[in-house]
């Protein structure tokens, strides 16, 4: 390899381009498992930036199947920033489609069809209730004047032409909503303006008639001053959730009418629920659950056994995790690092391999064009610290001359609780690889 060649930062010559960045670069999320196979979703900008629903059969092939034919787009536009915009079971999609908001029914080798009436309504976040034949969902009403009025619905899985049938109703915001394993109890998560759901919501359970309306339903945590997040119902019967009622989103469970905490620590096993659908954690087995939780912004991997209590983390490649779904022996999850970009990963817990099942970026750079983050703290007003990810220029051709110092290019998050990980971003690797110095900072209320 020759020598480097000494040049001014910023006039490096690299072979990240802006070509190659857009060209090879979709968006990445939605896990799910059903049955054997596993399913998410793809943001793709060549296709005008629509969603679609990708399946990956567990056969010796290990099939790739795109779920949702053009012209449809997998996407509600519930609470206008969307999330689980589909579900699966028995081979059959449920989906939104960003046109009309209809909600679709696919059956397999089928096109889809619209199960819902062509009015001003929407939904997400799909519970499919195999017992009787319905979808438990949210419905956003935006059919009158005003803003919109959001309840918890049921929509009859063969059709539906009223549009659902209410059973929640009265607050101004709902989600969340996770049937038990036998059908018999709903739960759900609703709060009111002028709280986010990082700031307040609360938790219900109620019994579930034949009908799919509720019977009698109580609160079993949350207020104005406690947000919860992802209510789950274990394979046995137990409702599971994560709250911030000791200031870190830690995970808990209610049986018997009391609360129990599972791991209290200084960490966070839950974030700011900007979409349907999030998950830091599933059930393997009724006995265990997978998780992942951020440590001083460090996401890691773990393990919980439900009746011991016991936190084991799972050693991964990945610094930063999210999208967790699991079934006994497997996890899905998506994840990344510094040198892999945002990844669809499949975890086998017998022999702990890591599959990669689809990457944002299929761009392949070598390691000589790539800078690595360093994680970096500053003092701000008021006493406070700030924190963000510090890339020195980086190429493997070239080297700046004695003495020289970089110029920084800042970059700053959208807000206000979302934050910045170090992992693998072509964006950021443009400039680097050319001699720049790029600091992206999590400021004060970011989350992690």
């Amino acid at each position: 390899m020759p020598e480097p060649k000494i040049a001014p930062y910023g006039s490096w010559k690299s072979p990240i381009t802006s070509d190659l960045i857009v060209a090879e670069t979709i968006g990445l999320g939605g896990t799910a498992i059903e049955g054997d196979d596993v399913y998410w979703m793809e943001l793709r900008p060549k296709e005008g930036g629509r969603l679609v629903v990708v399946q990956r059969r567990r056969t010796p092939e290990s099939k790739t199947t795109d779920l949702t034919p053009m012209p449809f787009n997998a996407r509600t536009r519930v609470h206008e920033y969307g999330g689980r915009a589909y579900a699966v079971a028995d081979g059959t999609a449920y989906f939104s489609n960003f046109a009309d908001q209809r909600l679709y029914r696919q059956d397999p080798g089928a096109e889809p069809r619209p199960i819902t009436p062509e009015i001003a309504l929407r939904y997400a976040d799909y519970v499919v209730d195999r017992r009787r034949n319905r979808l438990f969902c949210v419905r956003e009403d935006h059919t009158a004047p005003g803003e919109a009025v959001n309840t918890l619905v049921t929509v009859k899985c063969d059709g539906d032409e009223s549009g659902g049938q209410v059973i929640i109703s009265g607050n101004n915001f709902y989600s969340s909503p996770r049937l038990g394993p036998d059908g018999s109890r709903l739960a759900w998560l609703t709060w009111n303006h002028p709280n986010m759901p990082w700031d307040g919501t609360e938790l219900w359970a109620g019994e579930v008639n034949a009908d799919g309306s509720l019977g009698h339903a109580e609160r079993v945590a949350g207020g104005p001053a406690e947000s919860v997040f992802q209510p789950e119902w274990s394979p046995d019967g137990v409702l599971y959730f994560v709250s911030d009622r000791t200031g870190w989103w830690n995970l808990y469970r209610w049986q018997k009418g009391n609360i129990e905490p599972l791991c209290p620590m200084e960490a966070e096993f839950g974030e700011p629920q900007w979409n349907f659908g999030m998950s830091t954690y599933a059930f393997e087995s009724p006995g265990r659950i997978i998780c992942t939780y951020t440590q001083k912004g460090t996401y890691h991997l773990a393990s919980l056994d439900t009746a011991t209590l016991k936190l084991e983390e799972i050693p991964t490649p990945y610094t930063d995790v999210g999208s967790v779904r699991a079934a006994p022996g497997r996890v899905l999850f998506l994840a990344g690092s510094p040198t892999e970009p945002w990844s669809i990963v499949h975890l086998d817990l017998r022999t702990r391999q890591f599959e990669v099942l689809r990457r944002t970026s299929a761009i392949k750079v070598n390691p000589g064009y790539v800078s690595t983050p360093e994680e970096i703290e500053f003092p701000t007003e008021g006493g406070l610290t700030a924190h963000a990810f510090f890339y020195a220029p980086g190429n493997r051709d070239f080297t700046a001359p004695a003495g020289e110092k970089p110029p920084l290019i800042v970059m700053s998050h959208g807000g206000p609780t979302a934050a910045v990980s170090g992992v693998f971003n072509p964006n950021i690797q443009y400039w680097t690889s050319r001699g720049f110095a790029v600091m992206d900072v999590n400021y004060g209320g970011s989350t992690g």
